[in-house]
């Protein structure tokens, strides 16, 4: 008996190997007062790569219980090792639609399907939470992210004014229901 060789030319390369590898850490878990800081500083930390914080954004990174959590929202991190590498919220917008929102992942970690499973893992919560509909604000410098989200499932539409200056494009998907074709504004925060 030899030794077994693990041929990775069937489309299963190295690196897919090791994310998956580096994937199986990661635990994905609901947002905890202690998780507050990680929150705030790695959505503040992608924000300022390319733009300046606005009020919005402060407002949401400052009060994630109150404006997020306690209006029937979710906040996911991600933790490898108990540090947090990875977050992503679920803000409500009535009538079973809600927004994806301040996705973030630690520099140290993307590249390793962090995002891929906080995407999942947040679509699964929109289900069990009843939403029809996840919508989502994005700015398409961001290449990566705008192709993550078409990979879960997102699809660009013309959506209402954002609060967000750097918004240059707005997606969704349908987990099911009424596929009304009303605007959708941005909820005030």
């Amino acid at each position: 008996m030899g030794i077994q060789r693990r041929d990775y030319r069937d489309g299963g390369g190295v690196t897919e190997h090791y994310q998956r590898r580096e994937n199986a850490k990661v635990e994905i878990v609901d947002f905890r007062s202690e998780h507050a800081d990680a929150f705030r500083q790695m959505n503040l930390d992608w924000i300022t790569l390319y733009w300046e914080v606005e009020d919005a954004d402060r407002l949401y990174l400052d009060n994630p219980r109150e404006k997020i959590l306690e209006p029937g929202g979710a906040i996911l991190m991600a933790l490898d090792g108990g540090e947090a590498v990875g977050t992503v919220a679920l803000i409500s917008m009535g009538n079973g639609s809600y927004e994806l929102s301040k996705m973030a992942v630690d520099a140290r970690s993307r590249g390793k399907g962090v995002g891929w499973r906080l995407g999942r893992a947040l679509l699964g919560r929109a289900r069990d939470m009843g939403a029809t509909r996840v919508y989502l604000e994005s700015n398409t410098i961001l290449g990566p992210a705008i192709s993550l989200y078409r990979k879960l499932g997102f699809r660009s539409i013309e959506g209402g004014a954002s609060c967000y200056d750097r918004c240059n494009i707005q997606m969704e998907i349908w987990l099911g229901g009424d596929r009304s074709t009303e605007t959708v504004e941005h909820p005030n925060p």
